[in-house]
């Protein structure tokens, strides 16, 4: 048997309930994972409310960012065992999440964990941080001097997207609640914005000279998505991790704009072993940096498993700085 936050009532972050279950069994190719922690995101409580029904026999545990011991690996498995610490990003399709005590994994999801890089650490990386690694090294590479806009830079993904961007050698514009301007800044920001008593466009507009930004992360969904093109230079690319621009609102050709979608998530849901070996790869360079001390974890807010429900509330509030990571055993 196991503990687990189980969601036992869809649609809401009060319908989490501590339980009592079967440890998850495994597959040929899979691998069981003793929890040690697990990382809190946006899509957490996102799938609870998109959640309609549940199955009367189905047991759904959330939690996409996961780090642990392999407890028991399967038949097929050959590049992992017993006592290994591995992290990884669950898949959106997997029921088995981290919000328990064990957790299943297939083989090529799972990334090893140098020995100077914490559970806790591995467990804030994978959602925000391979987002951040997709986003930055692998669809906009900006280029040195090129200004980017990377919106809520106190966040897990705006965190980590900074400190990448800046590794390039782009010129960093970012937004975030005023308290956290200074947070930001260390992590080598070269202008703060603060969204709710600033205005972020006029700002950049300015800072721009009227040329508009190289490049843009958004995160903020549609609706910022498709302001955000307003400040877009010439030739700019924007990457969005949360709802696209309204295409009615733009004027195609006008700015040659170059779009692109990052969902990684759903992505592994597709089963696609390539897909899932490009992942596990962006893992292994990410782990790469951190144990290098190459970029630095976000600020890490350490909670208990009966925690998860309001510090998921405080999350869809926007009242998190850094990261939030659960410890489970």
């Amino acid at each position: 048997m196991m503990k687990a936050l189980a969601l036992k009532k869809p649609g809401t972050i009060d319908g989490l309930e501590i339980v009592e279950i079967q440890q998850p069994s495994i597959l040929a190719d899979e691998v069981r994972i003793k929890v040690k922690a697990v990382g809190l995101n946006p899509s957490d409580f996102q799938t609870i409310e998109y959640t309609k029904d549940l199955d009367s026999e189905q047991v759904m545990i959330l939690g996409l960012d996961i780090s642990g011991i392999v407890e028991e690996v399967g038949s097929d498995v050959t590049d992992f065992k017993k006592g290994d610490r591995v992290f990884y990003l669950r898949e959106l399709s997997n029921k088995n999440g981290g919000f328990a005590e064990f957790s299943v994994a297939k083989s090529n999801h799972l990334v090893n964990i140098p020995d100077n890089v914490s559970f806790e650490v591995a467990a804030a990386s994978p959602g925000a941080g391979f987002t951040a690694f997709k986003a930055i090294e692998q669809k906009l590479r900006p280029l040195p001097g090129k200004t980017i806009l990377i919106h809520g830079g106190a966040g897990g993904v705006g965190g980590y997207a900074i400190q990448l961007a800046k590794r390039r050698g782009a010129k960093v514009i970012t937004t975030c609640l005023g308290r956290d301007k200074d947070y930001v800044l260390d992590l080598g920001a070269d202008l703060v914005i603060d969204f709710q008593k600033e205005n972020v466009y006029e700002i950049i507009e300015s800072y721009t000279k009227g040329l508009g930004v190289n490049y843009i992360l958004s995160t903020i969904g549609t609706e910022g998505a498709t302001k955000d093109l307003t400040i877009l230079a010439f030739d700019g690319e924007i990457a969005v991790t949360s709802g696209f621009p309204d295409f009615s609102k733009i004027k195609f050709y006008e700015k040659q704009l170059t779009i692109h979608e990052i969902a990684l998530g759903l992505a592994l849901s597709n089963e696609d072993l390539k897909i899932q070996k490009s992942i596990q790869s962006i893992g292994e360079k990410f782990v790469e940096l951190l144990a290098n001390n190459e970029i630095i974890p976000p600020s890490i807010d350490l909670v208990e498993l009966e925690d998860i429900p309001r510090k998921l509330k405080e999350i869809k509030k926007g009242q998190i700085t850094g990261k939030v990571v659960a410890r489970i055993q």
